[in-house]
């Protein structure tokens, strides 16, 4: 097929995501390497989102592959009451590379079904029913991972499920109070959510689930003591404590996991995305030892036909040791201290630029129309305009590709840029900056 061919077949077709469908121009892709793709046309594109930030290898991972092939060479998929060599692995690899509390590994398609089964299982553990999310988050779109997500995404689920519970995020560069410090917007956010856990009914909440480091609504870090005092409250009420690492996890912060920056052992963590960097979907429920010894006793009311996939879990494998051997922490650390010494340049530099967030290679630009009264460059939930997809447009004309949600434009490229490569692409997003300052201020 031409390229012209891919994307008529593909809107003719394929409904696509999050989109009105009658103005779909996809863009075909014939072939992709490291952090590259190229169109029909030899137009070569950097990927600077990882596509949905899950890419965390890049393109073209031989490692990832020829695990793939081997296993396809065996058998290609067995379920999941049977033994596969590929699962058993990669649930010790995991395991391993986790806090010491946690102890078995539950496999599912992806993100949200990882989700989705984690409040199952804290329901049946803690034989409770309501489940407290933060507003600015998502967790999925199926329906129980859409009643967990907090932002727009949700309300085509509403009316909801009963038993769903939202609080804010810490999200202090939008708080109206002028906190003087972290710890006392920490200690200000914390007391919010004791005291809702408390008109909710402690005895009635069965978990407290949050993207460890807000993902696709603004790269929101905790401030300081927040995730520890979270944990303080779970305990103090017998709540448990999830840590959607879906997003953030696997080396995207500078850790192998997010919550490690913080010092917090959760009960239940759910994973996928950077587990395989989508070379096979896979997702996961890591549960502690307490969650796995109940369910020695108790039938564990989770099933799929593909949980642990043998192809997989063999990416998966092959994705977790890559990690390690090609040292990529080193590298997340090392270039993401130069991308968060050029975003701190754009913040000064740009009066579209209300405030930058970074960790690792996990971060955002938040645009504004005025800095000092922080109105976003559009409206919570809306883009009448059309402005911020004439922004990412901007960046796409210069190979530049990347996504935007709200008034953010997300800076998430694959772990294994280099230094100079992102040097390179920045200096795009630096240019489109000057456009927005001039056009859309």
């Amino acid at each position: 097929m031409t390229g012209a061919e891919v994307s008529q077949a593909c809107k003719t077709y394929s409904l696509q995501s999050w989109s009105k469908q009658g103005n779909i121009a996809q863009l075909p892709i014939e072939k992709a390497e490291g952090i590259y793709f190229w169109d029909y046309d030899g137009n070569r594109y950097t990927d600077m989102s990882s596509q949905l930030v899950n890419n965390n290898l890049g393109f073209g991972n031989k490692a990832i592959s020829d695990a793939i092939k081997e296993q396809v060479d065996k058998f290609c998929f067995v379920g999941p009451s049977y033994g596969a060599e590929s699962r058993g692995k990669l649930a010790k690899k995991i395991v391993e590379l986790m806090p010491d509390n946690i102890a078995k590994v539950f496999f599912t398609n992806a993100g949200a079904d990882a989700n989705e089964n984690a409040i199952k299982i804290a329901k049946m553990f803690t034989g409770r029913n309501k489940v407290f999310s933060r507003y600015r988050s998502y967790h999925g779109s199926s329906f129980g991972a859409g009643n967990l997500t907090g932002e727009p995404r949700r309300y085509a689920l509403e009316p909801g499920i009963p038993g769903f519970v939202k609080f804010f995020d810490p999200y202090v560069y939008r708080e109206a109070i002028p906190f003087e410090s972290e710890e006392a917007a920490t200690k200000f956010y914390l007391a919010k959510l004791e005291e809702q856990i408390i008109y909710e009914g402690a005895d009635q909440v069965a978990a407290i689930v949050m993207e460890t480091i807000t993902g696709s609504n603004g790269i929101i870090i905790p401030p300081k003591g927040y995730l520890p005092g979270v944990r303080a409250l779970c305990d103090k009420y017998g709540i448990m404590m999830i840590c959607d690492e879906v997003m953030a996890g696997w080396c995207r912060t500078g850790k192998m996991f997010a919550f490690e920056n913080f010092g917090v052992k959760p009960d239940i963590v759910s994973f996928a995305k950077g587990v395989t960097c989508g070379y096979v979907p896979l997702g996961g429920v890591a549960v502690s030892k307490d969650i796995a010894e109940y369910f020695d006793d108790h039938v564990l009311s989770c099933g799929l036909t593909y949980s642990g996939h043998p192809l997989a879990c063999a990416a998966g494998v092959a994705c977790v040791n890559y990690y390690k051997e090609a040292n990529i922490l080193e590298n997340v650390n090392a270039v993401g201290k130069v991308l968060g010494e050029i975003l701190e340049g754009f913040k000064e530099k740009f009066t579209c630029v209300g405030d930058v967030r970074y960790i690792g290679l996990f971060s955002c630009v938040e645009l504004v129309k005025d800095k000092t009264t922080k109105e976003p460059m559009v409206p919570y939930g809306k883009d009448p305009e059309g402005i911020m997809g004439k922004i990412i447009g901007m960046l796409k004309a210069k190979g530049f590709m990347t996504y935007s949600h709200e008034n953010m434009i997300f800076v998430c490229p694959p772990l294994i840029i280099t230094k100079e490569q992102l040097e390179e692409e920045m200096k795009k997003m630096e240019e489109v900056l000057g456009v927005v300052e001039e056009t859309f201020l």
